[in-house]
């Protein structure tokens, strides 16, 4: 059946987020046959739960099927740069469990959110950017003994600032930015056009996925609003080919997010 999947050729350039469970109970067989290469999500209890033997069981099997993967960290419940040293310490306990996995599933990245929100953080500023950028220079230079990227995604941020003060202050090769498509519509509410060049030393990795502006719904594709054509234009024009992923929330928006690069010849720009 691979040698047959339709969206092989696309598959084989680009990543799809696969929460831990969800991809080994539920998708695992289908990521083999179709030769999609996971992100594979590890938000959760899986990093308290799992054991090392299971993950490294699933990234033999992945191997063996000769399909790379990268990882995205946990975000959920984290503070990288709190003020409070017993969150501190919990959030970077977490994020660095997450980085043990870098030498298990030898990932091309991992990608993490770097968690500024102006209404909160904005009002300790510097205090915050202190703390951060001791979490990030840590797990960078974790990133750096492996060569793996370790990518910051924008997530709530409504400007690149805080992420571009980051990657000025942590001097690390493999410490780049993920710019996140569906994020920057419905949370930042600003264009695409507003964070690149600004991040385009740092570009390492996209998320594509799409909405209206109005909630983060991770439809397909040119299923909502995003300028995917202008992005990709962008980025050929300036010779810029960072890691892709898709992020469908169903197995309808992964063959409509296949079926759309494979239709626009995005991919074939860079």
């Amino acid at each position: 059946m691979p040698s047959t999947s339709p969206y092989r050729h696309i598959s084989s350039r680009c990543f799809v987020n696969a929460p831990w469970y969800v991809l080994k109970e539920r998708y695992l067989d289908l990521f083999l046959e179709h030769g999609i290469q996971p992100e594979i999500g590890l938000e959760g209890l899986c990093l308290h739960e799992e054991s090392p033997e299971e993950f490294q069981r699933i990234s033999e099997i992945l191997q063996q099927n000769r399909l790379s993967c990268t990882l995205h960290a946990p975000f959920f419940d984290l503070a990288p740069g709190a003020l409070d040293p017993e969150i501190l310490l919990a959030s970077r306990n977490k994020l660095k469990k997450a980085a043990e996995l870098i030498p298990v599933f030898k990932p091309q990245s991992m990608v993490c959110h770097l968690h500024f929100e102006e209404n909160k953080q904005g009002y300790k500023r510097e205090e915050w950017f202190a703390v951060a950028r001791e979490t990030w220079a840590e797990l960078a230079g974790i990133a750096d003994k492996y060569d793996c990227l370790l990518l910051l995604e924008n997530t709530y941020e409504t400007s690149p600032a805080a992420h571009e003060s980051i990657f000025k202050a942590i001097d690390s090769q493999n410490l780049r930015f993920c710019l996140d498509t569906g994020h920057l519509m419905s949370f930042a509410k600003t264009p695409w056009q507003d964070w690149l060049p600004r991040l385009s030393p740092w570009l390492g990795q996209l998320h594509l996925h799409d909405n209206n502006g109005e909630k983060d719904e991770h439809l397909g594709p040119g299923k909502g609003n995003f300028d995917f054509r202008g992005l990709f234009k962008f980025l050929a024009e300036n010779n810029l080919s960072p890691l892709i992923t898709l992020e469908p929330h169903s197995e309808e928006d992964l063959w409509h997010a296949l079926d759309y690069l494979d239709r626009t010849g995005l991919l074939d720009m860079l």
